[in-house]
């Protein structure tokens, strides 16, 4: 006896999902990254603020254990400090991942930051 109906398509839909999975992985893959990109660009803004409040009251050896600290070790930063007039400016430059911090994409991102420099001058 043929079989007809719902009995026909039993185990259609884990086909179809099989077929669909690598693009849903892939779509997943992309939206982390973009998530990753956003996450650099607020480290990189947070840790040049912290570096240049820190620069402008204690010096440079201060501004860059607060970039060092505000970052972490994972997504390999450098700190730029120095001041520009009466601003003591900072730039952080941070290497974004690929899926987890470790793995370089190459793409830098730059977080900038100053505050008045507040370190007296030595005379």
């Amino acid at each position: 006896m043929p079989v007809r109906g719902r009995a026909r398509d039993r185990g259609q839909v884990a086909i179809e999902f099989v077929g669909m999975l690598p693009l849903i992985l892939l779509l997943v893959a992309a939206v982390w990254e973009c998530v990753l990109i956003g996450y650099a660009f607020s480290l990189a803004g947070n840790a040049a603020d912290e570096a240049a409040r820190a620069g402008a009251v204690k010096g440079d050896t201060a501004c860059q254990e607060a970039a060092g600290r505000h970052v972490g070790g994972a997504w390999e930063a450098s700190a730029d400090c120095g001041t520009s007039g009466d601003l003591y400016t900072v730039t952080v430059t941070l290497h974004v991942p690929v899926l987890v911090p470790g793995l370089n994409t190459g793409l830098k991102v730059e977080g900038h930051g100053g505050s008045p420099n507040e370190k007296e001058e030595e005379e």
